[in-house]
């Protein structure tokens, strides 16, 4: 991972979870430096995607402040948050990945009709188990078109996909469609989460949407009892 992407991320999880408030002043560009072992150019480019969202503000002469987002607001970067995949969630962690498949395949008519796909098409087939700090967390089940996600490779697959579509591909993801169940195990499961057998496993089943509205992603993945929960805003009209 890029390091400002990696300094973005950590900085836009703390507003996210309120160790930086409305209206705090961010530590200057130079203690953040220190803190993520960055160049300043490196930091300055991390806080400027940050600007970019509309997180946080630059005031000339005197630093960088946390923007007193709207409701509204912090609803969309809440929900955006959670489609930046595993290792935008983990900044700072180590977030690796065992690929049990990756291949090209003809889409089965379940994964046709979720992503709206023609008959003639080709779809990667990507089978993972992700781990943070070495630890099984998520096993992850996608099939992806590959006109929407050209020239992906193995090396992608082993990191982070959604990095090598924003970063290299220059596509947004935008929005998801998700599906949240619970359910037992499965033996193959349990051995691949280092789980019990009988053991719960959390599931989101998930279509996800470009910035154009093209979907581009149908995964279900499965995740460890213990590590799996959904932040929601509800707002009342």
């Amino acid at each position: 991972m890029e390091k400002y992407i990696m300094i973005s991320n950590d900085i836009r999880n703390k507003i996210l979870k309120g160790t930086y408030q409305a209206g705090q002043q961010l530590p200057f560009e130079k203690e953040l430096g220190a803190i993520y072992d960055a160049s300043k150019m490196t930091v300055k480019k991390g806080l400027d995607l940050l600007v970019s969202e509309g997180l946080i503000i630059k005031r000339r002469g005197s630093g960088t402040f946390v923007k007193d987002l709207s409701q509204e607001e912090i609803e969309r970067v809440s929900i955006a948050n959670q489609f930046r995949g595993t290792t935008a969630r983990n900044p700072d962690k180590s977030v690796t990945s065992k690929v049990l498949n990756f291949s090209v395949i003809k889409p089965p008519q379940l994964v046709q009709q979720k992503l709206n796909l023609e008959e003639d098409g080709f779809v990667y087939d990507i089978y993972r188990i992700r781990y943070v700090d070495g630890a099984p967390r998520v096993i992850e089940k996608t099939y992806m078109p590959i006109s929407h996600t050209f020239g992906l490779k193995l090396k992608h697959v082993e990191q982070s996909i959604y990095e090598y579509i924003e970063g290299e591909l220059g596509l947004k993801i935008q929005s998801a469609h998700r599906k949240l169940t619970v359910r037992k195990a499965t033996e193959e499961e349990a051995e691949y989460l280092k789980l019990q057998a009988g053991d719960p496993v959390g599931i989101a089943e998930q279509i996800a949407y470009y910035d154009t509205g093209t979907a581009f992603e149908y995964s279900i993945s499965i995740h460890r009892y213990d590590d799996f929960s959904v932040e929601m805003v509800l707002t009342r009209n």
